[in-house]
């Protein structure tokens, strides 16, 4: 792909959290963004891509057509008519945007408290205002930035509850409530008593027992998998076996190399004759051995012929396993 494709006909993300395996590829000119090897960072870019995908996969179908080559076979004036837009309202979409850029960077700097780049607040808030132009009707009584603020901070509140942590702290409505408002009220309050705590429940009409929860999580730190320590005895890698039998590596290899030998012993013993198979398998292959005696007898001929005919297939059988 890289060699077929110009950096302008081709744009990749590339995320390596090992931090190996793509250090190559950090220069090409074909990246969107630098190798990411923060999974923090990963996900919110994965959640843009998937966005990405559906408004694309929305405005397939507004065109009419399924397939990207039947919507660039269409043209620029075609697809404006099909979406019922003209040069101008897409001038002054942009200019509209452009204008309100500085109220987006005024409102990300108030979540800059929570451990995430302002740089990152003011692009997630600057699609939350696009969107909004997008969605802003002229027949609405209320100017654009009162509509709009409230798209912003909600693509500012997905994009910080996504990267605060590396594992989600809310998932519900009220959970999302609590998380922006807990911190600010525990500011004020400090340390919470049981009354303060239904007081702040009833504030925000959630339950107590959400409100302790909600604490608790937000106590919590990330905890890195590996011991940052020679006595850092609680990382999670400590809990795990060290013998070699028990490593996922090993197990996931020594799982591969069975594969590949009972490939290659089938091959090896569908290269032979019936009466050569049938010597190998009850000689080697049963769990009760069949005697130079026994096959003699079997097959009618002498046990000397027996070892011949078993060496004989050992030869041609050695190809297949090497």
């Amino acid at each position: 792909l890289l060699m077929t494709r110009r950096p302008d006909e081709v744009r990749m993300l590339m995320i390596d959290p090992k931090m190996v395996e793509l250090s190559p590829y950090r220069r090409i000119p074909h990246l969107m963004h630098p190798v990411i090897t923060d999974m923090k960072k990963a996900e919110a870019v994965l959640a843009w891509a998937v966005d990405k995908m559906e408004d694309r996969y929305e405005l397939l179908a507004r065109c009419g057509v399924r397939h990207l080559d039947s919507y660039n076979a269409l043209g620029r004036s075609t697809i404006l008519d099909r979406l019922d837009l003209d040069e101008d309202d897409l001038e002054a979409a942009r200019k509209l945007v452009m204008a309100h850029l500085r109220y987006v960077a005024y409102i990300a700097k108030g979540y800059v408290g929570y451990g995430i780049p302002l740089e990152d607040l003011i692009q997630q808030g600057n699609v939350g205002l696009m969107r909004s132009v997008k969605k802003f009707e002229l027949d609405r009584d209320v100017r654009l930035i009162t509509f709009a603020v409230h798209w912003i901070k909600a693509e500012i509140h997905d994009y910080v509850l996504k990267n605060w942590k590396l594992v989600k702290v809310a998932t519900t409505k009220a959970q999302r409530k609590l998380f922006f408002n807990l911190r600010k009220n525990k500011e004020k309050l400090g340390w919470m008593n049981l009354d303060e705590t239904e007081k702040l429940a009833s504030q925000l009409n959630v339950s107590a027992d959400d409100v302790v929860e909600m604490d608790a999580r937000l106590g919590l730190s990330d905890r890195s998998f590996h011991a940052e320590s020679d006595e850092d005895y609680g990382a999670p890698e400590t809990f795990l076996s060290l013998e070699q039998d028990q490593d996922p590596a090993s197990l996931v290899e020594q799982g591969e190399l069975n594969r590949q030998y009972k490939v290659s012993l089938n091959a090896a013993l569908a290269a032979l004759d019936h009466r050569s198979r049938d010597i190998v398998e009850s000689r080697w292959m049963q769990d009760e051995k069949a005697g130079l005696k026994a096959l003699s007898e079997r097959y009618a001929i002498s046990m000397e012929r027996v070892r011949q005919i078993e060496a004989a297939a050992f030869r041609k059988m050695q190809p297949f396993l090497k």
